[in-house]
C-alpha cells in the first residue's frame, strides 16, 4: 500500500477536492475518506464504452447488443459512479434491430458537435439518432448513407472532434478497413475519405477494431484496438493525413501488468482519452475478469477508469491492478456506486436500469394492472424483466403472486448467462401440487409450497454458490435443497457468451404473474465483507473459517459494500451484527454513502477474542433505501479486527 501511494504522489498530481489544510503528502487521509477507488467503476456488462466530457458532467454510452430499450446513457460528476439517464432506441422504433443474443446494436458512441447531442450505432449499418440534451428525447434513428469510395461502415466506429470543432468518423470495417471521413451538420459523411487501411494491412493489431482518436500538443493519436479477448495500441500524427509515412506506431497503450492477483488483465476497446482542468488525463475501457485462474468473464466485459500517464507525447495507460487508484479531482455528484437497484415498482414508469431479452418482452408488462405491482404476461413461452448483474455476492428477493395449477405456470427469480443457453430459477410453479422450485440445466431442487399463490423468493450468491430460498412473510426463510454451483453460468461460453454478460432479474411463464417487489443486495441477509466494491488499507485474508477481511495499517482502513438496500421508511434496520475477531479490540464504524459528507449509522464495540469469532451488535441510526455501506476499522494496529459478514436486523 505504502508503495501505491508513493506512485499516485509522484505519477499523478492530487486526485480529489479537498479543504485548504488537507496535506496530501500525509498518507493517513486516505484511511479516514474516500480519495481512491477500485475498478471496475461499471461493473458487469458494458462492452464498447465511449465516453464525452461536457462542462463538469461526463456521458457514456456503449454496444447494448440484443437488451432493449437499446443505448442506455450514463450520466457521471466523477468518471466513477454513474447512472443511467435515457435510453436511446425504444423497441418500437427498433423494427430494423435483429434482437437475438449477439445481435442487435453495437458500438453506441456518444458526441457532441454542432450544438447537438449525437450517438452513432450499427446494427445493419450505421445510424445515428440525435438530441438536444443526454438526457432526451432522442430522434428517430438515421441511416447514414456511404459511397463506394468511403466503402462498408462497419461497427464500432467513433466520433473524434477536432479543435476547430469539426467532427469526423473513425471507421472501421471487419479486419483490413479503417478510414476517417468528416461529418456535415445534417450527420452525414461529408468531403474526401482519409485511407488509413494501412494500419492493419498485415493484421499487425488482430482486428484493429473500436478505433478512437483524441488530440493532444499538436499530434494526433489514434488508439485502435485489438480483439474481443484483448489488446490496445496507439499511432500518432502530425496531421490528419492517409500518409503512412507521417504516422508513427508507438506500440502497447497500457502498462505491463505486474499485479499477479488482478482479474481485469487485458483491457482494451478504450474511450477516447480526455483532459481535466487539473492537467489529468483519463480513459475508460473493457475487459473480461479472470482472477487466479477463476472465471468471471459470464459478467461480460466490464468498464474500468484508467489515468492516462504522458512521457513527453507518448501516451500510456495505467497498468490493470487490484489495488487502490487516486481517483480524479472531481465531485461525486451524489450519485451512489453503480450496482443493481431495487424497485418497489411504485412509479408509472420502469426504472432505467431494467431492460428485455426481446422486443416482444418490452410490451408483455404492465404497472398499471395492479397498483405497486409489475405484471409479467407471457402470451407464450417466457418473458423476462432483467437488469445487469454486478456483483459476485448478494441476496435477491421478490413477492410474487402466481395461482400455478398446471405444470405450464412459472414466475420467479431469473440470471441467464449472455447467450441464454446457461439459466437459473428460482419459481412458484405446480407438480402434482403447488410447490417452489430451484433449477439449473439439470440440477433441480423442489419443496411443497405452503404459503399459497403469494410467496417471498430468495436466491443468495455467495461468489459461484448459488442458494434458493422461500418463505410467506420475507422473514422466515426455508431453503429450496442444496446450492446450485454457478461455475458454468459465470464462464466463458462458445463466443464469447455471445459478446455480453449474465443478467439477474424476474421471470413469467405459462400465465400472466404480478410480483410486488424486486430487492438486490439485501441487507438483512449476511453479507461477506470480501463482497466490498471499494477498499483502501484492509486485505481479504484466507483462514479455516473462511476468507475474512483485515485492516494492514496501524491508521486503520476502510471496506464499501455498494447498493445495500436496507428496508423501506419504518422498515429500515434496528440493529446491525458483524462477525469479528479481534487481538486488541476496538470499535468499527458503519457509514453510509460517504466517510466524509456521508452518515454515520452506528458505532460496534468489538471485545479482544483472539481467534474466536464473535456475534458484535450495536443499534443503528434511523436510515433505510438503499446506499453504499461503510465498514471504517480503528486505528491503533495493524490486524487489530477481522470481519466475515455483517448483517441488519429488522425491526420487530
Amino acid at each position: 500500500m505504502k508503495h501505491l501511494f508513493l506512485f499516485l504522489m509522484t505519477a499523478l498530481p492530487w486526485g480529489l477536492s479537498g479543504s485548504a489544510q488537507d496535506n496530501p503528502s500525509d498518507s493517513s487521509i486516505f484511511y479516514d475518506q474516500v480519495r481512491t477507488y477500485i475498478n471496475p467503476v461499471l461493473p458487469g456488462d458494458h462492452p464498447d464504452p465511449t465516453m464525452v466530457k461536457a462542462g463538469d458532467d461526463f456521458y457514456h454510452c456503449g454496444s447494448s447488443f440484443h437488451f432493449t430499450p437499446y443505448l442506455p446513457v450514463y450520466h457521471s460528476k466523477d468518471m466513477v459512479h454513474w447512472e443511467v439517464i435515457s435510453r436511446v432506441v425504444p423497441p418500437s422504433r427498433a423494427v430494423f434491430v435483429n434482437d437475438k443474443p449477439s445481435a442487435g446494436i453495437w458500438q453506441g458512441a456518444i458526441t457532441y458537435f454542432y450544438d447537438s447531442w449525437w450517438i452513432y450505432f450499427s446494427s445493419g449499418g450505421q445510424w445515428f439518432c440525435k438530441a438536444a440534451s443526454p438526457y432526451g428525447p432522442w430522434s428517430e434513428p438515421v441511416r447514414v448513407h456511404t459511397n463506394p469510395t468511403t466503402g462498408d461502415l462497419g461497427y464500432d466506429n467513433s466520433i473524434f472532434v477536432d479543435d476547430d470543432g469539426k467532427p469526423y468518423m473513425v471507421i472501421k470495417n471487419m479486419q483490413k478497413v479503417n478510414r476517417i471521413q468528416a461529418l456535415g451538420r445534417d450527420g452525414q459523411l461529408t468531403d474526401t475519405v482519409i485511407n488509413l487501411d494501412w494500419i492493419n494491412a498485415k493484421l499487425q493489431y488482430s482486428w484493429a477494431e473500436g478505433p478512437v482518436m483524441c488530440k493532444r500538443n499538436g499530434f494526433y493519436y489514434y488508439f485502435p484496438a485489438g480483439d474481443v479477448s484483448g489488446g490496445q495500441y496507439v499511432l500518432r500524427a502530425t496531421e490528419l493525413t492517409a500518409d503512412s509515412t507521417k504516422w508513427v506506431r508507438l506500440g502497447d497503450f497500457f502498462k505491463p501488468v505486474t499485479d499477479k492477483t488482478t482479474g481485469f488483465r487485458r483491457p482494451n476497446h478504450i474511450s477516447a482519452p480526455l483532459q481535466l482542468a487539473d492537467g489529468t488525463w483519463w480513459t475508460v475501457g473493457q475487459s473480461y475478469e479472470k482472477p487466479d485462474g477463476d472465471d468471471w468473464s459470464g459478467t461480460g466485459r466490464q468498464t474500468a477508469l484508467y489515468p492516462v500517464i504522458w512521457e513527453g507525447d507518448r501516451p500510456w495507460g495505467l497498468a490493470p491492478a487490484s489495488t487502490p487508484i487516486l481517483r480524479p479531482a472531481l465531485q461525486q455528484g451524489g450519485i451512489p456506486w453503480r450496482s443493481v437497484h431495487s424497485d418497489d415498482f411504485d412509479s408509472d414508469t420502469l426504472g432505467l436500469g431494467w431492460h428485455f431479452l426481446t422486443r416482444k418482452a418490452a410490451g408483455a408488462y404492465s404497472l398499471a394492472a395492479r397498483k405497486g405491482w409489475v405484471r409479467l404476461a407471457p402470451d407464450s413461452g417466457r418473458t423476462h424483466l432483467m437488469q445487469k448483474e454486478t456483483d459476485h455476492s448478494y441476496a435477491v428477493i421478490t413477492r410474487v403472486d402466481l395461482d400455478a395449477k398446471d405444470t405450464a405456470a412459472k414466475a420467479g427469480i431469473y440470471l441467464c448467462n449472455g447467450d441464454q443457453h446457461v439459466f437459473v430459477r428460482l419459481y412458484t410453479g405446480f407438480d402434482g401440487s403447488k410447490k417452489i422450485f430451484f433449477s439449473m440445466d439439470t440440477a433441480m431442487r423442489s419443496i411443497p409450497n405452503n404459503s399459497g399463490s403469494i410467496v417471498w423468493l430468495k436466491i443468495v450468491r455467495e461468489e459461484h454458490a448459488l442458494t434458493g430460498y422461500y418463505s410467506k412473510d420475507g422473514n422466515t426463510w426455508t431453503r429450496v435443497g442444496a446450492p446450485i454451483s454457478a461455475v458454468k453460468l459465470d464462464k466463458a461460453q462458445p463466443n464469447f457468451n455471445s459478446w455480453v454478460g449474465t443478467s439477474v432479474g424476474l421471470f413469467a411463464e405459462g400465465r400472466p404473474a404480478d410480483f410486488d417487489l424486486f430487492v438486490c443486495k439485501d441487507g438483512f441477509t449476511p453479507m461477506a465483507a470480501t463482497a466490498y466494491s471499494n477498499f483502501y488499507g484492509v486485505e481479504k485474508v484466507k483462514s479455516a473459517g473462511g476468507e475474512m477481511v483485515t485492516n494492514t495499517s496501524a491508521y486503520g482502513g476502510w471496506l464499501m459494500i455498494s447498493g445495500v438496500d436496507l428496508g423501506r421508511g419504518k422498515n429500515g434496520p434496528l440493529q446491525v451484527k458483524v462477525q469479528a475477531s479481534s487481538v486488541k479490540g476496538g470499535e468499527l464504524e458503519l457509514w453510509v454513502d460517504d466517510l466524509r459528507t456521508g452518515k454515520k449509522i452506528a458505532t460496534i464495540p468489538v471485545q479482544a477474542t483472539g481467534d474466536s469469532w464473535v456475534s458484535c451488535i450495536a443499534k443503528v441510526s434511523q436510515v433505510s433505501g438503499s446506499h453504499d455501506v461503510f465498514v471504517k476499522f480503528p486505528a491503533g494496529i495493524a490486524r487489530s479486527i477481522s470481519i466475515k459478514d455483517i448483517q441488519f436486523v429488522k425491526k420487530k
